[in-house]
């Protein structure tokens, strides 16, 4: 059989792999680690991951197709709603599902029992395996009793501590999923890493970078749209990329005296887009309000929370 001209073998392996787990656990650093490039943009912050990020790892014998997923959460407003309904589908709709956790503040008490991540485990009766994060940041007697705790609370296919940012463990973590998955033909051609648009990449580059310079609300309450991606021959490409926040003030923050701020964020975002895409790029953000429309289903939908 073949994909795209190219030959595999009969016994082919490919399949879905979600990666779920609660806000900031490391989820986006491990599907990054895993196919090798970086898919999911990556902040300091919790609730960066807005979208199901599809990553796709080929090798001459299989192909795991990664969906990094929003952290789960209890939903407080339309958007988180959609992103919990992400997180859900995905989880629904693998092969195989990684339950990731922080090993720096594990849930080791009785309230794991009400867990969304276990419930959702348990109803749909996935093949799981456990991923603890972070371990470089203890010692390895610490580790263990986590393993043990854990060990107890599900049925786990394998248990597997890992640093995604220092791709610890990751490589080991791999091969046995690609090894776990069923004998299909592969679902994509084995030399891309993604199914997303370029400018889905170049909308998530410039958040990251919102996140990255603002705190509290300012984040969470932008969004990205890219409303031209021109390709001119013998020039630059031109990208005009809007940026929607909910109130006036958050408009004013954004853009900085004289400018200053949202040209700071155009250039930091330009240089990251270049290096992604490859070949030079003109720029240029603009900034709109729209009140509360991370609570309106006409514009969560409108920006591409489904």
């Amino acid at each position: 059989m073949s994909e795209e001209g190219t030959t595999v073998s009969a016994t082919f392996r490919a399949g879905y792999v979600a990666i779920i787990g609660q806000p900031n656990v490391g989820k986006s650093t491990l599907m990054n680690a895993l196919v090798g490039q970086k898919i999911s943009i990556v902040t300091s912050k919790p609730q960066t991951t807005r979208h199901k990020i599809l990553g796709i790892a080929s090798r001459p014998e299989a192909q795991a197709i990664f969906l990094d997923t929003p952290g789960i959460l209890e939903p407080r407003y339309k958007l988180q709603e959609a992103m919990m309904n992400a997180a859900r589908t995905a989880t629904q709709d693998a092969d195989i599902v990684i339950l990731m956790i922080d090993a720096t503040s594990p849930q080791m008490d009785a309230d794991i029992a009400h867990d969304v991540a276990f419930t959702w485990l348990k109803s749909f009766a996935k093949r799981v395996y456990l991923v603890i994060n972070k371990i470089d940041q203890l010692p390895k007697e610490e580790v263990i009793p986590i393993i043990g705790f854990y060990s107890t609370q599900f049925q786990f296919e394998e248990i597997f501590p890992v640093s995604a940012l220092k791709s610890h463990g990751t490589d080991k973590l791999l091969s046995y999923l690609l090894a776990a998955l069923p004998v299909h033909p592969p679902y994509y051609p084995l030399d891309i890493i993604s199914e997303h648009p370029e400018r889905f990449f170049v909308s998530e580059i410039i958040r990251e970078k919102i996140f990255e310079d603002y705190r509290e609300e300012i984040p969470y309450s932008t969004s990205v749209d890219i409303v031209e991606f021109k390709e001119q021959a013998g020039k630059k490409d031109l990208i005009e990329a809007e940026i929607y926040v909910e109130r006036e003030s958050q408009k004013g923050i954004l853009i900085g005296k004289k400018g200053a701020a949202l040209k700071q964020i155009g250039e930091r975002s330009r240089k990251d887009i270049e290096l992604f895409l490859g070949r030079p790029v003109m720029l240029k953000l603009f900034v709109k309000v729209r009140e509360k429309w991370r609570n309106q289903d006409e514009w969560v939908q409108r920006l591409g929370y489904h």
